[in-house]
């Protein structure tokens, strides 16, 4: 089995994101860049099911700037074995590539490879779309199991355990599928030094939008960016008929 893992380079979770002067964006210069987080739990269950002996190859794919390489490389160092880096230079602090295009590129990228199945991160934490995966499963006529907790192989078809508002629903999948992976799923590992050595001499494969026949420009535009209002300190009140008041007279609630 083939399993196909998209990744995003985003800003680091630990990073305190500084908007830029003009409000065209967020600060990137001399930021620390990383996988998206929820990619990384993909990447971690593709290379469990790997060691399990349920799947043969894993390749991770990105879209962004050739800096992506960088990300690339930290898939194929947990245990993917190589690498796809669809080259483009929009700016990731304006929008990016958008939701649908990734979508597009990624099913080019499938109708040449033929994976069985593709496990991907619920969304990335710096637009928080949450729509590339249910997008790509739409385009590619896949079933889907989204925000999946649990992931068993069983043959042929998959069983994901989904969280849902209500708690957890269980699905029963056909093969190919799109899974797109939340955060109980598993934890990733730590890649280790001499895998990183190793995953220098992967094969990394690097392509145009061009190729793939994918239109990158975006369909919306930014109008600004700006930080969320500072939250104003509470109070105290001695009684309940004072906080009645306050309720009634000053915040107009009741």
């Amino acid at each position: 089995m083939k399993i196909l893992v998209p990744i995003k380079r985003v800003v680091d979770y630990n990073v305190k994101i500084r908007v830029k002067s003009d409000q065209s964006g967020v600060e990137l210069a001399n930021v620390k860049m990383s996988v998206n987080p929820f990619d990384e739990i993909a990447i971690e269950e593709a290379v469990r099911l790997k060691e399990s002996g349920k799947a043969g190859e894993i390749i991770a794919v990105s879209i962004g700037p050739e800096k992506a390489q960088e990300q690339l490389r930290t898939a194929m160092a947990i245990g993917a074995d190589r690498g796809i880096l669809v080259k483009t230079d929009t700016p990731i602090d304006l929008g990016g590539v958008e939701p649908l295009a990734v979508a597009k590129a990624l099913k080019a990228i499938i109708d040449k490879e033929s994976p069985n199945l593709v496990i991907m991160g619920k969304q990335s934490i710096d637009d928080d779309s949450n729509q590339t995966g249910q997008m790509l499963a739409a385009l590619l006529g896949w079933a889907q199991g989204t925000f999946a907790s649990k992931l068993t192989i069983e043959g042929e078809s998959l069983s994901v355990t989904r969280e849902v508002d209500g708690g957890l629903k269980t699905l029963k999948l056909k093969m190919p599928a799109v899974i797109t992976t939340d955060l109980r799923l598993n934890e990733p590992r730590y890649a280790k030094l001499p895998d990183i050595m190793k995953a220098k001499k992967k094969p990394l494969d690097m392509i145009e939008p061009a190729e793939l026949g994918v239109d990158f420009t975006p369909r919306l535009q930014i109008l600004k960016v700006t930080e969320p209002p500072v939250r104003q300190g509470g109070g105290k009140v001695a009684n309940v008929d004072e906080l009645i008041d306050k309720l009634s007279n000053e915040a107009k609630v009741i």
